[in-house]
């Protein structure tokens, strides 16, 4: 594994790298996560033949620069950047693959066709039709979603997740994770290092105001999708309900889904052992 440095619509993105070629699977990662996050997924990846990038998404990690504006980190913006990293990979075949709000990015790039793919793969966040519904008639979500509210708010939430060396970044990992045997105190440390990054909580913060703020061109009508799509998802989640799979395969044609009891949220970095064959045989299937 190497990290490389890609410019890219304006900014200079961070990438680990493992393989060759120009057949890319690009993985996204979520908050408050970064490239780090696909550790346990690259060789795979690579080994299967596939050229994997994993950069620090916009705000995050060793990407610079980090914009302070919440207009920044609309979803028209942070799909340019995952175009732009197309482009400057020279691939001519994509798998994109995504978790938390890797996989949301993911969702949106793929239903608005920004770049042919060939294959999507999400872990553990719904469709986004699917998210509004339940978001307008699911209290129990409503309630699981607390923060997307609470993160609206001007330099609390900031303050909330960096105090006490970024003891709140620390806590969503260990506390939400069922198996904690891969957040490791060096692994919360790393990701506590990125959250104190000048500008970076802000930045990561700012993809929830964003999102909240502004639609941008994930709205309604849904077209279907296309793409192949793989949704593997650890049912433990404490965040978002297993009750958001439902009606999935009304957005999407080719649709396959992967439930791993026991699994947090944290679904590929808990659980690699579970999570790897599944994307290898499921990105070995011809479709």
């Amino acid at each position: 594994m190497q990290t490389r440095f890609v410019e890219a619509n304006g900014f200079r993105f961070a990438v680990d790298e493992m393989g060759e070629g120009d057949h890319l699977a690009l993985c996204l990662h979520g908050f408050p996560e970064s490239r780090f996050s696909w550790r346990f997924q690259l060789p795979m990846l690579a080994a299967m033949g596939y050229r994997a990038w994993a950069p620090d998404l916009r705000g995050y990690g060793e990407t610079e620069p980090k914009p302070a504006a919440v207009s920044a980190y609309v979803i028209d913006r942070l799909m340019e950047d995952v175009a732009a990293l197309i482009d400057a990979s020279g691939a001519k075949r994509v798998t994109l693959i995504g978790h938390d709000w890797g996989a949301g990015l993911a969702w949106s790039f793929a239903i608005n066709r920004v770049r042919p793919l060939e294959r999507l793969v999400i872990m553990n966040v719904p469709h986004p039709a699917v998210m509004a519904e339940n978001l307008r008639s699911n209290p129990a979500q409503r309630k699981k979603s607390w923060y997307i509210f609470f993160f609206q708010l001007p330099w609390l939430p900031e303050r909330m997740m960096t105090a006490r060396d970024a003891r709140g970044v620390r806590r969503a990992f260990h506390e939400m994770a069922v198996d904690k045997t891969n957040f490791t105190p060096e692994v919360l440390d790393h990701y506590a290092r990125n959250a104190q990054r000048p500008g970076a909580i802000r930045g990561m913060i700012n993809w929830y105001r964003g999102a909240f703020r502004a639609r941008g061109r994930l709205s309604e009508p849904w077209p279907m999708l296309e793409t192949p799509t793989l949704i593997v998802w650890g049912e433990e989640d404490s965040a978002l309900g297993i009750e958001l799979l439902d009606g999935t395969d009304a957005h999407v044609r080719d649709l396959t889904i992967e439930r791993l009891p026991g699994v947090s949220h944290w679904v590929q970095q808990e659980a690699p052992q579970k999570v790897n064959p599944i994307l290898e045989a499921w990105l070995s299937t011809p479709r």
